[in-house]
């Protein structure tokens, strides 16, 4: 079995080198140290979040407060010249917890010790060595990913990891063709190889997340330079295969307006394991899941209006987590919720201005309310919930300082009772600064 899911990714590869370019990367490699880079960034954040209601998770505090700072160090070798090219890339990264005790843990930024306390500081190294033939990249080891159906979170100190193989095929133009297999996942505030937890065995207790491994497929295709569209597929053995799809149109009216349309799509059946899963921890078993969104966004000048409507229909909520924390490419996955509960329907409008059509170039504001219904419970009625978002970012244009950015983040959730064991009501604030420093 597992040899037939190397085919799938032997065929996907044969089918990107089907047609080699003229001119490939391979070709135009300055080798192994010509095309190296190093690069450091530094990240400090601050989380609050006050929940009105008390936590729904009576362990953690209904008041939480943390903040830190991290570095992450990413080293990518060039490739070493010839018919097949051959690299290494490397990473390391920490954190240092600057405020938050026992009493306002449980944002997230931090893991807590045996003593329930947020761990002082964390840390994790990385490699992987690569090779390259024309335009297809094979990789092997620690780094992240960013599919549709297998994809890194980076929304805390530190960013999960994966371990495994991804190859990226850039064979025929406008066509991206990647194929992967991963077999651990280390998860944001875990340091261990493969820490981002997993169903519980007969004795109850919760197993590695990808002890087994998951199996990636994708490809995407630019039809215009208008019209892209994507498919994407992922089998993580004992819990689900899930399959995704991307259509992209933006219809330009003149030089200073555009319409874009956006449509993501999500089928989930489950496997083994899977069967047994209770996605929102309301008694209901199971991870069939259809999830679909179509977004519609109308730029003019400095503003863009969007509005997007997003269904999720099956057995239960969409299921995600083992696979990363973000593989969920829906219009309405915002800074608290998915909106993906079980038959739950949900509806965005959004406000966008970018300030350097007025002379601030690098000053953005965004504005959202997303309002979702229908949602069923274990019978305890129709579940609904709101959220409503404010978010400004400015990021240096010039100077020693370039590409230095201050990012202020604001939620207001709220749901109904029957929704309430999904998350409590809260006002969560985030301040992120970022330096990005290019040192190769």
């Amino acid at each position: 079995m597992r040899v037939m899911k190397w085919s799938m990714i032997a065929l996907a590869v044969a089918a990107g080198t089907s047609q080699f370019a003229v001119a490939s990367s391979q070709d135009d490699s300055k080798g192994f140290f010509g095309d190296q880079s190093l690069k450091l960034k530094t990240r400090f954040e601050y989380m609050n979040r006050d929940f009105k209601n008390g936590a729904r998770n009576n362990a953690d505090s209904g008041y939480r407060q943390e903040s830190g700072i991290s570095q992450l160090l990413t080293y990518e070798s060039g490739f070493t010249q010839g018919t097949v090219g051959f690299g290494l890339d490397a990473m390391a990264m920490g954190a240092v917890k600057l405020d938050g005790g026992s009493g306002h843990r449980g944002t997230g930024l931090f893991a807590v010790d045996s003593d329930n306390n947020p761990e002082k500081s964390q840390g994790k190294i990385g490699g992987a060595v690569k090779l390259r033939l024309s335009d297809t990249v094979l990789k092997y080891g620690q780094q992240f990913v960013a599919s549709p159906v297998f994809a890194t979170d980076d929304s805390r100190m530190l960013p999960e990891v994966a371990t495994g193989t991804l190859i990226t095929s850039k064979e025929i133009k406008g066509l991206e063709l990647t194929a992967g297999r991963f077999t651990a996942l280390s998860k944001q505030t875990g340091m261990a190889r493969d820490s981002i937890g997993g169903l519980p065995d007969e004795d109850g207790n919760h197993g590695k997340g990808l002890s087994n491994g998951i199996n990636i497929f994708g490809a995407s295709y630019s039809f215009t330079d208008n019209f892209t569209g994507a498919v994407a597929a992922s089998d993580a053995e004992d819990y689900f295969k899930k399959y995704y799809v991307n259509l992209n149109y933006t219809l330009p009216i003149n030089d200073d307006q555009s319409l874009n349309f956006d449509f993501n799509g999500y089928k989930t059946k489950g496997d083994d394991r899977g069967d047994q899963v209770d996605a929102i921890g309301d008694g209901t078993l199971g991870v069939d899941n259809n999830l679909w969104s179509l977004a519609a966004a109308y730029s003019i000048g400095a503003h863009k209006f969007t509005v997007a409507h997003q269904r999720s229909s099956g057995d239960n909520a969409y299921y995600y987590g083992v696979d990363g924390n973000s593989t969920i490419f829906v219009a309405n996955s915002i800074q608290i919720s998915d909106f993906v509960g079980r038959d739950e329907r949900s509806w965005q409008a959004r406000y966008d201005l970018n300030m350097k059509t007025y002379g601030v170039p690098g000053l953005s504001f965004m504005t959202r309310y997303v309002m979702g219904d229908h949602i069923t419970t274990n019978g305890l009625g129709e579940g609904k919930e709101n959220e409503w978002n404010v978010e400004s970012k400015y990021v240096m244009q010039e100077g020693p300082a370039k590409d230095l950015s201050f990012r202020v983040r604001f939620a207001n959730y709220r749901s109904n009772g029957a929704y309430s064991g999904y998350a409590s009501d809260n006002y969560d604030t985030r301040v992120i600064i970022e330096y990005p420093l290019s040192i190769l």
